[in-house]
């Protein structure tokens, strides 16, 4: 693997290249060792053109968003991990339609929205994830999701193929979309929304940002609600019933303000992370039955303690 000439091409097509960051510093959770090479790509077309670089040279990558959904590996990962460029993108509102390209913050697609008199999109205000990353796990709250507005995306496949698709065609369920499976990659993505108010649509956002900074612990490092919402009850719930609510391993602690989030008190490590849900995990299954199921994915080699 010749990471030398990599490097060389991607600067050539205007992309910002950094050496053994931790991926810490690209996480919601604040976790995870060096990667060899981070690389935030401009624009579409490069993407296509590096994802291709990368498949003929045997490079392995990982594409990363705002990364608030990953627990990291402590040791880092070997290989490229890829990042398009949402700072200097900006969405674009053609009559009902919100386009973005996937490097782009939720929270701003969700300003653009509001400022342009749109909605549907408040339910995600607040959430701290790019808007490819929300395609790829179909991101919800406070009864909404992104399945409910999407009209299509583009994607890139491993191959180095594009194609457009439709919400219907990714199979958008609780969490999980077809994606997961595939490997494509989000690189831009269409909603369609509904004329409103723009000063209704801001009180609706800025009323469910409000329910967040009371109800999550926002002031700590965090992937989120760790655990998927079990058939029928709610994880946070569950794991405070069960007397979790507290319980930490290292610098890894289930929320004193909201059980279904595991947050980094400092220092934290995977290794922490993965201890403290294992036991949350087996704890919640045998005094309730309810078999936890994690929301967060895992990049670097790791698995779940419940899978070796």
């Amino acid at each position: 693997m010749d990471l030398e000439k990599f490097e060389a091409f991607v600067r050539k097509m205007g992309c910002r290249v950094q050496h053994a960051q931790p991926l810490a510093d690209f996480t919601a959770f604040r976790i995870g060792g060096p990667a060899e090479l981070v690389v935030t790509i401009p624009n579409e077309a490069a993407a296509t053109l590096i994802v291709a670089a990368c498949r003929i040279r045997g490079i392995p990558f990982f594409f990363l968003g705002n990364g608030s959904n990953l627990l990291c590996a402590d040791e880092g990962l070997a290989g490229v991990i890829l990042r398009l460029e949402g700072r200097l993108h900006t969405p674009v509102c053609r009559e009902q339609i919100l386009s973005c390209t996937a490097g782009i913050p939720l929270q701003r697609a969700c300003r653009t929205a509001q400022q342009n008199g749109l909605a549907g999109l408040e339910f995600a205000f607040g959430i701290p994830g790019s808007v490819g990353g929300a395609v790829f796990m179909n991101a919800g709250a406070y009864g909404g999701q992104i399945a409910d507005v999407l009209q299509k995306a583009l994607l890139l496949s491993p191959d180095g193929t594009l194609r457009e698709a439709s919400g219907e065609e990714l199979e958008m369920t609780y969490r999980h979309t077809a994606l997961m499976d595939s490997g494509e990659i989000v690189l831009r993505a269409d909603f369609a929304l509904q004329p409103d108010d723009p000063e209704a649509v801001r009180q609706r956002m800025d009323d469910i940002l409000a329910r967040r900074q009371q109800k999550q612990p926002l002031e700590y490092p965090s992937a989120g609600s760790f655990f998927k919402r079990p058939q029928g009850a709610f994880a946070g719930e569950l794991i405070e019933r069960c007397g979790f609510k507290g319980a930490f391993v290292g610098g890894a602690q289930v929320s004193e303000k909201h059980a279904g989030f595991i947050i980094n008190r400092g220092g934290a490590t995977c290794r922490d992370v993965l201890e403290l849900a294992h036991r949350v995990r087996q704890g919640v299954a045998e005094q309730t039955g309810f078999v936890l199921e994690p929301e967060v994915r895992l990049v670097g080699g790791v698995d779940w303690p419940w899978n070796c």
